[in-house]
């Protein structure tokens, strides 16, 4: 399995237990919707391994308590701290509207209500506090705060992505 094919599902925070438990900080707004994982992909040296869960359960609702097999001590529970989950883009359950994976959009060309075309979104900067489209414009980024108000239509079908931003955001970086 390649990294290209998968979507981050969180990382792994601390151990829970002298007996391989690990806590995992998922990223997501709906935890529940991984409880019933039966396994997932780590990243240990580049590569993606996949583990298989015995049992996970909520812990303080934001966390997920995990036990994989084949770690059953503290010191490959230790080795497994600070990697990363991953699993198959498959998973995700499609969405509709205008909600969306920050994956499926990269290649959609953005147009501005008041502006006309923006460009082509080439990314997704989401390091920052505040997540932002990456858009190209005749070899120039211009960067757009990532905000319900600002989408207007998420059209799938012709890869267009059409927002609406206060005057003069865009013309800034142009």
């Amino acid at each position: 399995m390649q990294k290209e094919d998968c979507f981050f599902v969180g990382k792994v925070v601390k151990k829970y237990s002298f007996k391989g438990e690990l806590l995992i900080k998922l990223d997501t707004d709906d935890p529940e919707l991984f409880l019933e994982m039966e396994s997932v992909f780590v990243e240990q040296h580049k590569t993606l391994i996949p583990f298989f869960i015995e049992h996970s359960q909520l812990h303080k609702s934001s966390l997920l308590r995990v036990q994989f097999e084949d770690v059953y001590d503290e010191a490959t529970a230790n080795a497994m701290i600070g990697t990363e989950l991953f699993l198959p883009l498959s998973f995700l359950p499609p969405l509709e509207g205008n909600k969306f994976y920050y994956h499926e959009i990269i290649g959609f060309k953005v147009t501005d209500i008041s502006f006309g075309d923006v460009g082509v979104l080439v990314g997704v900067n989401d390091k920052t506090a505040q997540h932002l489209f990456v858009i190209e414009n005749q070899g120039k980024e211009i960067l757009i705060p990532i905000n319900d108000l600002f989408i207007k239509q998420v059209d799938r079908e012709n890869k267009i992505l059409g927002l609406d931003v206060p005057q003069g955001l865009i013309e800034l970086y142009l």
